[in-house]
């Protein structure tokens, strides 16, 4: 998903458009990740899942894989002295 600026927006709209039902495209402005476009459809489903309360039963193998694997960013370890331990 490579970013796109806000101005090639305006000069090529057919094309992000036809992207933007693929994937995800990030738009930038004064070179800064500004917004997402993204379909329709994709939006529904991230609507859906927003308000959605899943099991860890209910968790697909890539999901679970993903929690497993993910780790806290740098910042977190400032909260590291408000757990007991």
């Amino acid at each position: 998903m490579d970013p796109i600026t806000s101005k090639a927006i305006q000069r090529q709209y057919g094309r992000v458009r036809a992207q933007a039902l693929r994937e995800p495209v990030v738009i930038t402005h004064h070179g800064r990740e500004d917004m997402v476009l993204l379909s329709a459809a994709e939006f529904k489903r991230l609507k859906r899942r927003d308000r959605e309360v899943l099991l860890v039963k209910d968790l697909d193998n890539e999901t679970l894989k993903a929690i497993l694997e993910a780790e806290p960013p740098e910042e977190a370890s400032n909260y590291d002295n408000e757990v007991d331990g």
